[in-house]
């Protein structure tokens, strides 16, 4: 196992807090407490709560991208593009369920090109999703549902996982994938 940087055990240590307490209820003091330093030496390997919440976020939302990308440069079917969607989703939640909380709750933290960056990601992301459902629907693998009503049906489920599995405990991740597909998946087909 990698040994973490202090950055990143400083990015490590406040997306735990941030994902308890929220962005703006937690201070560098707190941070700092937390890690039981001084305020101050955070300063030496970080700029602040903005840098952090940057790298929180844009990492993941960078893996989001780079697993939609690849989905969509498959020759497959559109719902084995939303499969392998929906396992991505599944993947990044277990890889980084602290971190999803900054992204679906303390996003709009974000600052000048770093905020452009999610957004632009986000939006991209979303737009992809829609147009494999779209083609779904054109192509009769897809009921005709409206495609705004699927999107938010899925992408709702996948974005609250995290705290779903928090309450009900770890299940087996082929099972949470096979499963989870089957569930939202069959109500579309």
């Amino acid at each position: 196992m990698k040994t973490l940087s202090r950055k990143e055990e400083i990015i490590k240590v406040a997306a735990t807090l941030f994902r308890k307490k929220g962005y703006n209820a937690i201070s560098m003091r707190d941070l700092a407490a937390e890690m039981d330093m001084k305020a101050a030496s955070l300063y030496n390997h970080i700029s602040g709560k903005q840098e952090i919440l940057a790298a929180i976020i844009l990492e993941v939302a960078l893996e989001f991208t780079e697993g939609m990308e690849s989905v969509m440069t498959q020759n497959s079917s559109s719902l084995k593009k939303l499969e392998g969607l929906i396992e991505l989703h599944i993947d990044i939640t277990l890889n980084h369920s602290e971190a999803l909380a900054a992204v679906n709750n303390d996003w709009m933290h974000l600052e000048g090109e770093n905020l452009s960056a999610f957004v632009k990601m986000r939006d991209g992301y979303e737009d992809n999703f829609r147009n494999i459902i779209k083609q779904g629907i054109e192509t009769n693998e897809i009921k005709p549902h409206h495609p705004e009503v699927i999107l938010f049906s899925i992408l709702s489920t996948l974005r609250t996982l995290y705290l779903w599995q928090e309450k009900r405990g770890k299940l087996d991740v082929n099972v949470l994938k096979k499963d989870m597909v089957s569930v939202l998946i069959g109500g579309i087909v």
